[in-house]
């Protein structure tokens, strides 16, 4: 006899969850892994019924949809705001699909989440602010991962004991926009010969810390493909030419609703 909670007769069950395992698996494959940036639950719903892997709360949510000049001024109350609205949308495709075939269009999966870690939420050298505000993701807003920005031996560390205390992590290197005060701008890193070997260094440092992807932003396509070829994770480029495991997109850039300088 069949089980009161099995899918509908002729329904496919809305497809598996995708998880780090299944994106390391894709990279292996040689089959692109989709991301798209979505900070609210309208997005969200059209990044799941589209199909994509990964949704990306971004802290870009600041200058997308806020109308800040950086990312900086986004704090984790707002962080987890946004994200707690994308994970509902989310659920809301998953619940529809579940109950109502109609609404599905056969691309449908349970992307992997991700939350932003704003900046000043975990730098510090007590990593267990970082721990703290990770765990908010988890818990306050049904996130599945966070991302952090860096490749430094500290950041790897921190990266280390979120994972080793139970949250996925995925790295950013090369452009970091947190880091502008330092950096003086929005520009393409990795230019040098020296500066592309110290990307290389940072994405194994990462990968030996735990991290299950790395973003790798705004940087020329052969240093892309050279980390991408280093590591067993999957890269997810943004600026970085076609050579990576996947490409990362703003659903309002996706979508032409916004012209932002910086995108």
């Amino acid at each position: 006899s069949s089980s009161s909670s099995s899918p509908p007769q002729g329904h496919r069950n809305f497809a598996s969850k995708v998880s780090a395992l299944s994106l390391t698996s894709k990279k292996r494959k040689g089959n692109k892994i989709t991301m798209v940036t979505a900070y609210d639950f309208p997005s969200s719903v059209h990044v799941a019924r589209a199909g994509m892997d990964i949704i990306l709360v971004g802290d870009s949510v600041g200058m997308v949809e806020l109308g800040y000049d950086t990312t900086q001024p986004m704090t984790m109350d707002a962080m987890i705001h946004h994200a707690a609205s994308v994970r509902r949308g989310v659920d809301f495709v998953e619940k529809t699909s579940a109950t109502n075939p109609t609404t599905t269009n056969g691309n449908e999966r349970i992307p992997l989440l991700v939350g932003d870690m704003p900046l000043g939420s975990y730098e510090y050298r007590d990593t267990d602010v970082a721990l703290r505000n990770a765990y908010r993701f988890i818990k306050e807003a049904g996130m599945d991962a966070v991302k952090i920005e860096g490749g430094s031996a500290r950041r790897a560390h921190t990266a280390h004991q979120i994972v080793e205390s139970g949250v996925a992590v995925m790295g950013h290197i090369g452009l970091l926009p947190q880091a502008i005060s330092v950096t003086g701008g929005f520009r393409a890193v990795g230019r040098t010969a020296t500066r592309a070997r110290q990307l290389v260094d940072e994405a194994l440092r990462l990968q030996d810390a735990g991290i299950f992807a790395l973003v790798l932003e705004c940087m020329p396509p052969n240093v892309a493909r050279e980390v991408t070829e280093c590591l067993e994770i999957p890269t997810i480029g943004i600026g970085a030419g076609n050579q990576t495991s996947g490409q990362v997109l703003v659903f309002h850039d996706m979508l032409g609703m916004l012209s932002h300088p910086h995108h």
